[in-house]
């Protein structure tokens, strides 16, 4: 035999040992995959929203069923820090990490804060504080017993709601939601800078929370006086605002339709808030089904996330045809 024979075979000889391995190697038609232990009602990671995911909301801030908002499927909740203002009552992080991870689908969640006025059952409130002593706490609005106006540009006042502020994000909220906002109109006659003074506090709070806590994605939703965002520096502070009255519950009663020109100069505003890529957040206290319809269709049309509810925000109101998804 040849040497180029001999060389033959054994190629040929080769060959079926090469198919067996590569045979042997080969994948199976079914890999097989590992997969994480899921943990009951826990969403992913990934699908936490973002402020820009926002299309619903929940306003809620006395009687809340912790249980019944984790099922509802609402993006966004208004929460108080406490279920009634005092530390035993405070929410903790637990619970606010359940109610983020819900079984209705993930949620940012904002604690309302107010800080144009001081309410006496709150846990920084001490027995002996009456108008005037300390000297930034002001008179007691006739409307709301318990609750004080402010000279909100005391330091000692800033500091109180920095206080505040700490406790609200060592619980996990996702933001702040600031009401009384428009409280520098009860000074303004008699102090020029209260409006700018309003804004500075604001935005110090933002620094606050995105700075000196190092918390750049903060929420920080003031409620109310649409019209500082004409002020240099607002709307840069804040990640969107929340607007009653837009449409119905004018001048504090329900179901009242607001005056056209009001809101036309609210819309005006507003949709400086939206071209800036802030949310736009309407309350609307109306119960009855034409109008919450109607209220729907005009913030949507806006750019808005309308929201319709009772005044008392007692009630996890779900919307009949506005359902969350």
């Amino acid at each position: 035999m040849t040497s180029k024979n001999r060389k033959l075979c054994m190629l040929i000889g080769v060959v079926p040992i090469l198919i067996l391995l590569l045979l042997a190697c080969r994948p199976t038609s079914t890999p097989t995959v590992t997969r994480t232990p899921s943990v009951e009602h826990e969403e992913p990671a990934g699908l936490v929203p973002s402020w820009s995911d926002i299309n619903d909301w929940l306003y809620q801030l006395q009687g809340l069923d912790l249980d019944a908002v984790r099922k509802s499927r609402y993006d966004l909740v208004v929460m108080d820090h406490s279920s009634d203002g005092t530390t035993a009552g405070e929410y903790t992080a637990a619970e606010i990490a359940a109610l983020k991870n819900s079984p209705g689908g993930p949620k940012l969640v904002l604690a309302y804060v107010s800080i144009g006025e001081a309410e006496d059952y709150r846990y920084y409130w001490q027995s002996d504080w009456k108008p005037g002593n300390p000297k930034w706490l002001d008179a007691e609005n006739p409307n709301w017993p318990g609750n004080y106006k402010v000279k909100y540009w005391y330091p000692e006042w800033r500091n109180t709601i920095f206080g505040y502020l700490d406790k609200i994000i060592a619980a996990g909220f996702d933001g702040v939601y600031l009401d009384l906002i428009d409280a520098y109109e009860y000074y303004v006659q008699t102090r020029a800078t209260a409006e700018q003074e309003m804004v500075d506090f604001v935005i110090a709070i933002s620094d606050y929370a995105h700075v000196t806590k190092n918390k750049p994605n903060f929420g920080i939703f003031p409620q109310n006086a649409a019209v500082l965002e004409a002020h240099p520096g607002y709307l840069t502070a804040i990640t969107g605002i929340g607007q009653e009255e837009t449409y119905y519950g004018y001048d504090g009663i329900d179901n009242v339709p607001t005056l056209h020109k009001v809101t036309s100069e609210i819309e005006s505003h507003l949709d400086k808030f939206a071209a800036a890529g802030k949310l736009v957040l309407t309350a609307e206290y109306t119960t009855q089904q034409e109008q919450i319809n109607d209220a729907y269709q005009r913030a949507k049309g806006k750019g808005y996330i309308p929201f319709c509810t009772v005044r008392d925000l007692d009630q996890l109101i779900i919307n009949l045809s506005h359902e969350p998804d």
